[in-house]
Order: C-alpha cells, then sequence, then structure tokens
C-alpha cells in the first residue's frame, strides 16, 4: 500500500488505508487548518511529526484508549486528591486545578516535557499555532494543576461532541498532571462522555487504566460520540476563575 500525499482540500483516504510499516501511517501533507483538523480528528486521524518533515496523519490499530470507568489512580494519588478536596472545603485553594486558564503555557511545556519526561517533539511551532487557533474557537482545552499560584502541571487536548481527545501533558511536580488527569475524569464522567482517546500505547498510560481498542471499534465510538451535542464545559463545574470544584 502507498502512503497518499494531501494536495489542496483532497479528502483523507479511509483509516483502514494506513501503512503496516511504520504502523499507523496513513497520508502526508495538507495543512493545519481547522477544517482540516476537524476532518481528521472526526475520522480518527492525527497529525504527528517533527520539525523538517511534512505533516503526517496517523491512525493506528489497536489505538490506545482510556474509558472513564477504567481509570485506575495509584493509591498516593487517592490519597493526594481527598487531600486537595478537604483543604478545599476548608478554605484552602494553594492547590487547585483549573481549566483553559493557561493554554498556550501547557502546550508549550509539553512540547518542552512530554509524557514521561521526554521532549514533545511532534509539538511543533505550526502545531502550536493550530491548536491555539483551535482553542480560540472553544474546541481544544487545558486541564491545569497550580500550587501556590504557579503552573505546576497539567494536559490538553480536544472536545467534539462527546469524545475528549487527549494530546500529551507535562509535571514540574509529583502527582500534577495525574490531578489534572484525574478531574479531567470525574468531569468527562458526569457529561457522559465515557472514553478519552490516548493515541500511541504507552506503559504509562497503561498504569493509569488505559486499554489498546481495535481501530473499527474505535472508529465506530467516535463517529457516535462526535455527533452528539457538545459537551459543557461550564456547567456545574467551575466558577469565575476557572477553579474547577468537583463535588459541584
Amino acid at each position: 500500500m502507498q502512503l497518499v500525499w494531501l494536495d489542496g482540500t483532497a479528502p483523507f483516504p479511509p483509516a483502514a488505508c494506513a501503512l503496516d510499516d511504520p504502523p499507523g501511517l496513513l497520508a502526508a501533507g495538507g495543512d493545519l487548518s481547522l477544517a482540516r483538523l476537524r476532518a481528521a480528528y472526526t475520522q480518527g486521524i492525527f497529525p504527528w511529526y517533527s520539525d523538517g518533515q511534512p505533516i503526517l496523519w496517523w491512525s493506528p490499530d489497536p489505538r490506545m484508549v482510556l474509558r472513564v470507568e477504567d481509570f485506575h489512580p495509584s493509591h498516593s494519588l487517592r490519597k493526594r486528591l481527598r487531600q486537595i478536596e478537604n483543604a478545599q472545603k476548608r478554605g484552602d485553594f494553594s492547590i487547585t486545578v483549573r481549566v483553559n486558564c493557561a493554554f498556550p503555557e501547557v502546550m508549550r511545556s509539553c512540547a518542552r516535557k512530554g509524557a514521561g519526561d521526554q521532549p514533545g517533539t511532534w509539538i511543533t511551532t505550526e502545531m502550536i499555532a493550530a491548536y491555539e487557533r483551535w482553542h480560540r474557537a472553544g474546541q481544544a482545552h487545558s486541564i491545569e494543576t497550580w500550587i501556590d499560584g504557579q503552573l505546576a502541571g497539567g494536559l490538553y487536548g480536544i472536545s467534539l461532541g462527546r469524545m475528549f481527545f487527549g494530546e500529551s501533558m507535562f509535571s514540574r511536580s509529583r502527582d500534577a498532571s495525574k490531578i489534572s488527569l484525574a478531574h479531567l475524569v470525574r468531569f468527562l464522567g458526569r457529561q457522559n462522555a465515557p472514553w478519552i482517546d490516548c493515541q500511541m500505547e504507552t506503559a504509562h498510560l497503561a498504569s493509569l487504566g488505559a486499554r489498546p481498542v481495535a481501530r473499527d471499534a474505535f472508529l465506530g465510538h467516535i463517529r457516535r460520540a462526535t455527533s452528539l451535542p457538545p459537551i459543557d464545559w461550564a456547567r456545574g463545574w467551575l466558577d469565575q476563575q476557572g477553579v474547577i470544584h468537583p463535588d459541584a
């Protein structure tokens, strides 16, 4: 099977046309316009490339997915989450989780330190600009852990319909990105958005409960999920400063 080159507004080939070597590579070229990106994600495709390469589009089989019901925080993380909730009830907001208060900084921090503390070399300057435009359009979101007024960790991703496509996370303090993920999982469960796309399989994601699913099953789920009304990112969850109140 030959790699497809995207010219202009040419549509993506079916995800089933992805190569076996390298596994999941589907197409090259095109652009990072919002229309192109939305079309990609609703078809189970995402861009992943490094500086100096053309835009590369991927749809791996299997696909790594975290079902919110399968999220498995460690004992120490569960204890930390209880401590944060109890502190907030006492009026102590030295550790808070916020939404969309520092999206550009989250993306740039992920580019410097990706999941597992490896540089996020696929988060190019071109991608940062494109996803910031997507953020301003209201479909790219960051979930952030703040400690003593400083951004300590977080993650970002894409929200289409009732589907959240996770992109990357970073930590500057122990468990900071996992605290953000735990709050996201709880919120998505309340919004009837049961899956988080994790794209590639890693031991780190598996330790949190993520599992690979067949591409056909993943595509069937996102066709249904992205056709549903969008997630309400504010209802009963955020105050005017963007602070998450998990029991609201």
